[in-house]
Order: C-alpha cells, then sequence, then structure tokens
C-alpha cells in the first residue's frame, strides 16, 4: 500500500523548507535526498555512530532514527548551517578541528562537529569528562580521539573569545 504524500515544512539552517514527503521518511533522507544537503552522513543506519547527527530545537539528534515528520516545524541545523560571521567563514569550531587535526578521513567529523556545537551551547567551560560525555554518541573509526579532544577544548576557548569580542562591540553604535 502506498502511502499519500504530506506537506512538510521546517526551518532548516534558518532558511523556511515546505517540501511534499511520503510520511514514513528518515530525517537523514529528507536532509541529503530531498534538501541536497550532504554534509550530514549515513554510516550505520541504527544511532550508534553519529555521522547522520543534526540539531533540532539546539539539542542533537541521530537523523536516522528521526522520522521527518517528528520534525515539522522545528528549527534544523546540519553541518551547512555552521558558519563563521559570513557564510563564507568557518565556525570556530571548524577552524579548531582544522587546527587541532581533529579529523582523519573526515567521515564523522560533521556529526562530530555538531554535537560539539551542542556541548559548547550548554557547558561554554566543559572539561574532559564532560567532552567525553558530549561525544559520547560519536565514533570516529579512524583515530585516537586525542586531536577530537583538543578541537573540542580549543573551540571552547574560541567560542568563549568570539563571544567576548562580540560583548566587547556591542556597545559601538556602527
Amino acid at each position: 500500500m502506498k502511502t499519500t504524500d504530506t506537506t512538510w515544512q521546517a526551518t532548516v539552517n534558518g532558511e523556511h523548507r515546505e517540501l511534499d514527503i511520503d510520511p514514513s521518511r528518515r530525517l537523514v533522507d529528507v536532509i541529503r535526498g530531498d534538501l541536497n544537503l550532504t554534509g550530514t552522513k549515513v554510516s550505520c543506519e541504527i544511532g550508534r555512530c553519529g555521522a547522520c547527527m543534526v540539531m533540532i530545537e539546539g539539542e542533537p539528534v541521530n537523523s536516522c532514527l528521526t522520522m521527518a515528520y517528528q520534525c515539522a516545524g522545528k528549527e534544523i541545523t546540519t553541518i551547512e548551517g555552521l558558519h563563521g560571521e559570513s557564510k563564507e567563514q568557518l565556525h570556530p569550531i571548524q577552524e579548531a578541528f582544522l587546527e587541532e587535526g581533529g579529523f582523519q578521513c573526515g567521515y564523522c567529523t560533521p556529526g562530530m562537529i555538531i554535537s560539539t556545537k551542542a556541548l559548547l551551547d550548554q557547558t561554554p567551560h566543559p572539561n574532559d569528562d564532560e567532552i567525553k560525555e558530549g561525544l559520547c554518541g560519536n565514533l570516529c573509526r579512524c583515530t585516537g580521539y586525542g586531536g577530537i579532544m583538543r578541537a573540542v577544548q580549543s573551540a571552547a576557548t574560541k567560542c568563549q573569545q568570539q563571544q567576548q569580542e562580540l560583548s566587547d562591540t556591542s556597545h559601538i553604535v556602527r
């Protein structure tokens, strides 16, 4: 029996999106197939690796385990939605992963970065145990996690510096 497509609306990376989709589709398939946002990866398809991690309403979620209809009307952030002050600039977390060698093949990196963003939004000054807990849903099969840990620590510092710079200049009228 064929299901009937329904209209799905959500805010994806700050942009209102409306699609006619089969309600039985997983969010990862809509993100990659319909929205052409291929930074979100598919790997284990059972929620163990974190390669498909996105943020829904600011919370990290495995998009391979999430049905698209569950996200209707919500704010979804993929790796493509993270950037610096302009869309052409890297986000401080991305810079930190690049500078600290927080990747090897790069396949898991988008999920790691999304999880790091969610962690730093909740815990701006995480200790090592908090970092490990924040990344516990992400697997890297290439590295020993040393570079990833350094990248998250560096990202925390960079994000704090960015916040400080923004607050230092917030009183300036342009």
